[in-house]
């Protein structure tokens, strides 16, 4: 089971929208895939159509990471009624902010390693949609993790919150969880026209080098439009959809790649 967490440290920047970017191309490949909504604002959890009266939630799970509570944490996608396969959620709650202090003890931060330790046998990719800043959730879910893509968007701030963010993993990594990796940096709502938005992708590459990763995903509206519907992207009617799907299935092949996750039998 290989486990990539989704984060930013700069609000606004699609963290989720890309979650659920790659979310959807691993459904459509057949990959059996779990997604965490550990971002306190619970958006992954409302876009992937999932009922949450009678559940438990990631809250309960971080609380007590037994594996009774999280099998009650973890429910089916409304995706799965579009075609067959295994896309599940932990469903997010605001209630997780209250596991989202600045100094989390060791214990805190193995939590949802523990919690996904109970479930392996279950699926092939895991991805963690992560709280937008680096307090308690975020280490928790590194902690938890093989990679960790890091979201930005092509402007004034994206560099330094980068840089940030690859700094923290770093720090993880030597402290806690000598397996943590970046696997990149994914560059969201890119407009190939604007001279600004070409400026800042050559800044980021002059910095990061190959950890930039291609394609860069464009501003489009047809993922706020399968997102709002809660659909998976890959469904989603129109030829912007299905260029933007094409870029999450090759994020997704860079992650399998990386992951050394075995092909799915039966892709859609």
């Amino acid at each position: 089971m290989h486990v990539l967490s989704v984060s930013s440290l700069k609000g606004g920047v699609g963290k989720t929208t890309v979650t659920l970017g790659l979310a959807s191309a691993a459904f459509a490949r057949g990959v059996r895939t779990l997604v965490v909504d550990l971002d306190p604002q619970s958006d992954v959890s409302t876009g992937m159509d999932i009922q949450v009266a009678g559940r438990l939630n990631v809250a309960d799970v971080l609380a007590n990471p037994k594996e009774k509570v999280v099998r009650q944490a973890i429910t089916s996608s409304g995706w799965a009624k579009v075609h067959p396969g295994t896309i599940d959620v932990m469903i997010g709650s605001p209630s997780a902010i209250n596991f989202d202090g600045p100094h989390p003890s060791v214990r805190d931060v193995w939590k949802m390693e523990e919690a996904l330790a109970t479930i392996e046998a279950d699926y092939d990719l895991v991805l963690i949609d992560c709280a937008p800043s680096l307090n308690a959730l975020t280490r928790t879910a590194w902690a938890a993790s093989d990679r960790v893509i890091v979201v930005t968007e092509p402007g004034l701030f994206s560099v330094a919150a980068a840089d940030r963010a690859l700094r923290a993993i770093e720090e993880i990594r030597r402290g806690l969880s000598p397996r943590l990796q970046p696997l990149g940096i994914v560059v969201n709502r890119v407009r190939p026209q604007s001279i600004e938005h070409q400026f800042r992708i050559k800044e980021l590459r002059d910095m990061f080098g190959p950890l930039v990763l291609s394609p860069q995903l464009p501003e489009r509206t047809s993922l706020q439009q399968a997102q709002g519907a809660a659909k998976p992207l890959h469904i989603w009617p129109g030829d912007s959809a299905q260029e933007l799907a094409a870029d999450f299935d090759a994020l997704l092949d860079r992650v399998m790649r990386t992951g050394r996750i075995p092909a799915a039998g039966n892709p859609v």
